[in-house]
């Protein structure tokens, strides 16, 4: 089958609707709703409950993603092999995104209060339909990615294609979802949106999610409608061991990652310090705005104009990211290039980092000795955005890349494609977890701020990239790929 965007484009559009319904969450609320930090501080979370919140990303993707890959990978239904996968988690999303627009409201029908007192039972919808949603989402763009690995048939530029085109549409989903969140009328188009117990601000959000659920059920339908799913044909020895099906999930990973080949192992280790860096940034990203260079308060309405401009620096990002991922799908094209490519924008990543540095010193010049009272110099904040804008480069890259050298390296081993993102996805949530537990008392020995864990991301990033080139292999050419790609699990 010929696969260069007619079949491979419909595949990756889910990707747009719950990209959107994450950019659509950024805009909605000053305080910063992008992350679940912004979205806890506004219903007024406690911290007992907010650590659910905060674990279920991490716990979902280093549990879910794994089962749903190797499950998918020897799938043997009727309508394919990830099309099930695919149908299940839209359908969870547009639930989670259901329970978290409508929290307050079945919150209050339960018995909640309408006054600012706690609410715990819409607390504990919002904090259900979080979960479900990281399971749907893990659900949703594992089988997504390996289904365009399938359709690749091996081949290692159309991989490294299919990549940067999910992470385009990734990109077209957050700018989309910014722009309907920064419209604050949105409300009126659903006009039963508003309620008593959810207000202006939380009727634009469920309005957002409407439109989130709208979309992505159109576009899941339109993909596994348009595209045929065609398996490619397994090993005699793996059929027999599909066939059987007395291995445990977490046996098989368990035993994938004892019998990893030599270059995952180096794709795993410099994913971990890739995100190492990303992680930092990318939780904390608005809170430096309005904390280090607005100079403002958590509560303050100098804290909430810097996370405005955070929001503003997201929009600005995601736009980037789109038009970088186009430039990764030129740029990919030669297999050879890729680890060249990885290794040169993490070192634009560590010097990103390194320049937050520099900016808030900028901007605590800036301020007069008795604390900040307006916004700081355009200087600065035309620094901040400029910054946020070059990192939307190697976020398209991070984005793309690693999960198609997964899918190269996997084809080459005869592995499968499911389970074989799965075990990358190891080197993404668990750098998560160590992130979000460890980036606090860090920041805390150098006295507060944001700084310290972003120093310590520029580190890790310039190491990553020193690895990227040095010890990552090439990408095997596309017929020794294509020879031998097969289905199956790690053996």
């Amino acid at each position: 089958m010929e696969v260069g965007g007619e079949e491979q484009c419909p595949v990756v559009l889910p990707a747009t609707a719950t990209a959107y319904a994450g950019g659509a969450a950024a805009e909605d609320h000053p305080r910063g709703c992008h992350s679940r930090r912004g979205a806890i501080r506004l219903l007024g979370i406690p911290h007992a409950w907010a650590a659910f919140i905060w674990l279920c990303g991490p716990i979902s993707g280093l549990v879910v993603q794994p089962i749903v890959g190797y499950y998918s990978d020897n799938c043997t239904s009727r309508f394919g092999r990830r099309r099930p996968f695919i149908t299940a988690g839209a359908g969870l999303v547009a639930v989670a995104v259901f329970l978290i627009g409508f929290a307050a409201d079945l919150g209050h029908a339960a018995g909640d209060s309408l006054g600012k007192g706690p609410k715990p039972r819409a607390i504990a919808v919002f904090v259900v339909g979080f979960w479900i949603l990281d399971v749907a989402n893990n659900m949703l763009q594992g089988p997504c990615r390996a289904f365009l690995a399938d359709l690749s048939g091996g081949n290692a530029r159309k991989m490294s294609t299919a990549n940067a085109l999910f992470s385009f549409f990734m990109a077209v989903g957050n700018v989309l979802g910014y722009a309907a969140g920064s419209y604050t009328s949105l409300y009126k188009i659903f006009p039963f949106s508003k309620t008593q117990a959810c207000d202006l601000y939380c009727a634009n959000l469920k309005s957002c999610f409407f439109i989130s659920i709208a979309l992505l059920l159109t576009m899941t339908v339109l993909a596994l409608t348009l595209v045929r799913e065609t398996a490619p044909v397994a090993a005699p020895e793996q059929t027999a061991a599909a066939k059987k099906g007395k291995i445990p999930v977490f046996g098989e990973l368990f035993g994938a990652l004892k019998d990893l080949p030599r270059t995952m192992w180096i794709l795993l280790l410099v994913t971990c310090l890739n995100w190492i860096a990303w992680f930092p940034f990318l939780l904390f990203d608005t809170d430096w705005m309005g904390r280090e260079v607005y100079g403002g308060q958590v509560g303050t309405k100098l804290y909430d104009h810097g996370v405005r401009a955070g929001a503003l620096g997201l929009m600005i990002n995601s736009i980037v990211l789109g038009f970088a991922s186009l430039g990764v799908q030129f740029l990919a094209r030669r297999p050879r290039r890729v680890k060249k490519l990885w290794g040169g924008v993490n070192f634009l990543l560590a010097v990103c980092l390194a320049m937050t540095v520099l900016i808030t010193k900028l901007a605590e010049r800036g301020r007069p000795a008795s604390g900040a009272t307006a916004p700081p110099p355009v200087g600065v904040k035309v620094g901040a955005l400029t910054l946020f804008a070059v990192l939307g480069i190697p976020l398209a890259v991070t984005y793309s890349i690693p999960f198609a050298l997964a899918s190269i390296f996997s084809s080459n081993s005869g592995s499968g494609q499911g389970l074989s993102l799965g075990v990358l996805n190891l080197a993404i949530v668990i750098p998560q977890m160590v992130v979000s537990v460890a980036s606090g008392p860090w920041d805390e020995l150098f006295g507060g701020g944001n700084l310290p864990a972003f120093v310590v991301g520029a580190v890790a990033a310039a190491v990553s990239g020193i690895l990227s080139l040095v010890m990552l292999p090439s990408p095997p050419d596309d017929v020794a790929a294509a020879k031998a790609m097969t289905v199956g699990g790690f053996h």
